[in-house]
């Protein structure tokens, strides 16, 4: 059975086991690294996707069509799991690997992005269940952290937003450095890049994945927007942030410019979750997914999407490009890295 560890019940406290998971040797590995599947949670919740669900869900059938040809897909749903809403790359567990070929996972505190839309306590558990399942050691943590907030080049550098990891509706009683802390010892990583924040429209107040991702060891595409669009000003802070960046080693990174679509907004009735009003989208090109030689890329029905995969085909030499229509997924403000969370190939399990 897995192995637990028992922490307090104060999510904003800092509390490490020892000996930690880096010292038995896990870290959290790229994502083009070969996956065992990808897990999903097909999208149910009317209040996420309202008067568009059908629509979203076809998307979605297409996209599980398409991955299948590359990576074993397994859904929530199969195993008779009851979550909240689909976003399990944010409630799911965070896998790691050891040098001995075996996998555990991490499951981190969520609360539904800072406490926004009640219930999470199913999406809570979902990390435990699926630990159980694949029979596995599971370690859990009082720190509030999603899935999506972070990204990893597997050599020990870690990507993250200070707006999302330094907001007082997830850690309020831990600082910068216990936040780091707390990360390294769990995910094998060694040094953090901090960018400032993320798209208008998030309401994850800033995940990385819809900004910045790591395509190789030492490059990291990130979009940028052109004046007069509502995410110029913070694109450009973040721009210059990894401009100057440097990785684990001290060495400077490559960094491509991905294009951003143009402003997608959608007609939000009242419902359960938000006030009625017309809303800005936070659709980017950055919130694909890398799974055994394939990049599953959203795409929107714009004249920009054909510039935003050749620039990702250049980026991601010897990979396989397979554009995703996503122009109704992203009505429940994420898209297909959102939605997903890989579970790593190993030798032992």
């Amino acid at each position: 059975m897995p192995a637990e560890s028992t922490n307090p019940s104060d999510e904003s406290s800092l509390f490490i086991d020892f000996p930690t998971t880096a010292e038995l040797g896990y870290r959290m590995p790229a994502e083009w690294e070969p996956h065992d599947r990808v897990w999903l949670t097909t999208p149910h919740n009317p209040d996420t996707w309202p008067g568009c669900l059908d629509k979203a869900q076809a998307q979605y059938d297409n996209w599980m069509t398409q991955m299948r040809q590359f990576v074993k897909v397994q859904t929530t749903q199969e195993l008779g799991i009851k979550t909240d809403d689909s976003w399990i790359r944010d409630y799911g567990p965070i896998f790691v690997v050891d040098d001995r070929g075996g996998l555990g996972c991490h499951s981190f505190r969520f609360n539904a992005w800072g406490r926004k839309y009640d219930p999470w306590d199913k999406d809570n558990s979902v990390p435990g269940q699926i630990a159980n399942h694949l029979n596995v050691p599971l370690w859990r943590h009082d720190m509030v952290l999603e899935g999506g907030s972070i990204g990893v080049n597997g050599k020990g550098t870690l990507l993250t937003t200070e707006s999302c990891l330094l907001h007082d509706n997830r850690n309020p009683a831990l600082n910068r450095v216990q936040i780091e802390e707390q990360l390294h010892a769990t995910l094998g990583t060694t040094h953090v890049i901090w960018m400032a924040g993320g798209l208008e429209g998030d309401d994850t107040d800033g995940h990385m994945d819809e900004i910045a991702r790591f395509v190789s060891h030492d490059t990291i595409v990130a979009v940028r927007a052109p004046e007069g669009h509502p995410d110029h000003d913070i694109l450009e802070k973040d721009w210059q942030i990894l401009t100057s960046a440097k990785d684990q080693d001290g060495q400077p990174l490559n960094i491509v410019a991905l294009p951003v679509p143009d402003p997608i907004t959608y007609d939000f009735p009242l419902n359960q979750q938000i006030e009625r009003g017309t809303y800005h989208l936070p659709a980017s090109y950055a919130n694909f997914l890398i799974s055994n030689g394939a990049v599953f890329v959203p795409v929107f029905g714009q004249t920009s999407d054909d510039e935003a995969l050749k620039i990702i085909d250049n980026a991601t030499p010897g990979l396989t490009i397979v554009p995703i229509r996503a122009e109704w997924i992203v009505i429940g403000r994420g898209a297909l890295h959102c939605l997903s969370q890989q579970q790593p190939a190993v030798t032992n399990t």
